[in-house]
């Protein structure tokens, strides 16, 4: 998007190696958007929370990443075109609006998944602090255990 949007307003009429460089840089987002597409349906297929807002921006992505193939296979016949041009940077700002709404979204299951985590360790917490016996103090430690594990290694994921 930035490459097509910081173009000159009136390319060169020189059509020499224009459109190889339209066709590697369509290849390459149309890549993206697919390796983007497949983890998206990974996350809303576990997801939880916001599995139909998931599955529709993932439509939305792939309707919008069809759009930019078709107008930047127009641009790519003839780059120099103005208009063609418009188009297709248009058609790339809409895929990248909806790309963002679907990551904003798995972002919102990721946290939505830490936060419910997070609340089965405080539970966890609270008990370890109310235990009135020795035996009750040493499996609920292992518990206490096992769940900040659990949740230090959630947030490295989140980190990563």
């Amino acid at each position: 998007v930035t490459t097509l949007v910081n173009c000159p307003q009136n390319p060169s009429s020189k059509k020499k190696g224009r459109s190889k460089r339209a066709r590697v840089l369509l290849a390459s987002v149309e890549k993206a958007t697919w390796n983007l597409l497949d983890k998206g349906e990974k996350i809303a297929k576990e997801a939880i929370v916001f599995k139909e807002e998931l599955h529709a921006a993932l439509a939305d992505v792939q309707k919008e990443s069809q759009a930019l193939k078709v107008s930047a296979e127009a641009f790519t016949s003839d780059p120099c075109y103005l208009p063609k041009r418009q188009a297709v940077v248009q058609a790339a700002r809409s895929l990248l609006t909806a790309v963002t709404r679907l990551l904003i979204l798995a972002d919102m299951v990721d946290v939505a998944y830490l936060l419910e985590h997070l609340t089965v360790f405080q539970r966890t917490f609270e008990s370890l602090r109310n235990v009135s016996s020795k035996s009750d103090l040493q499996k609920t430690y292992q518990k206490f255990r096992k769940d900040l594990e659990n949740l230090d290694y959630l947030v490295y994921k989140r980190q990563q």
